[in-house]
């Protein structure tokens, strides 16, 4: 016999060994399993895991962005309302001079009109921003938004109420700009 024909199996051969084989093969896995993991297995969790670390890091980064959004808003607004702010209270010596002038007698009523206007304008701008004025007399006093230099003793008024304002306050919002000088009743 030839050599050939020596390594040749009966073909009932060759199905015993493919049987055996794909025996093997099936148990392997199942020992595998009894006694050590898969390392396909590890592999996988541990890019599951890594995936999860990536997400959450995804979804932290994003928070912390929206925040800063947020934040960066409200740090304009604030800034915007402090230079509006600024610029009131730059024009209230203005508005103080017009003040007194029209309390001051004057024959001319021309005058005395155009600086009526004036003021009335210089209101409407400062009303515009925002900046609204306040402390009247009759009005009860706060010491947050009042400034008192003087005190009298009159029993027609009630207790701390205003009795003359001496110089008009003006806020924007609930910021103060600048107090009202006022004397108060006790």
């Amino acid at each position: 016999m030839s050599q050939k024909e020596k390594n040749k199996t009966p073909p009932e051969l060759d199905d015993q060994l493919e049987e055996a084989a794909a025996k093997e093969a099936a148990e392997e896995p199942a020992e595998a399993e009894a006694g050590a993991t898969d390392p396909l297995m590890d592999e996988l969790e541990a890019l599951k895991d890594q995936a999860a670390r990536q997400e959450e890091k995804y979804l932290r980064l994003a928070a912390e962005y929206d925040n800063f959004r947020k934040r960066t808003a409200k740090e304009k607004e604030a800034i915007w309302n402090d230079a509006k702010a600024d610029a009131a209270l730059a024009f209230l010596p203005v508005y103080d001079n017009l003040e007194r002038a029209l309390k001051q007698e004057t024959a001319d009523e021309a005058y005395k009109k155009g600086v009526e206007m004036t003021l009335t304008e210089l209101v409407k701008i400062l009303d515009a921003l925002g900046v609204k004025p306040f402390g009247e007399a009759g009005e009860i006093f706060d010491p947050q938004r009042h400034n008192a230099v003087m005190h009298i003793e009159d029993e027609s008024l009630g207790e701390n109420v205003i009795a003359e304002v001496f110089q008009t306050g003006f806020a924007h919002g609930d910021k103060v700009i600048r107090f009202a000088m006022v004397k108060v009743a006790n």
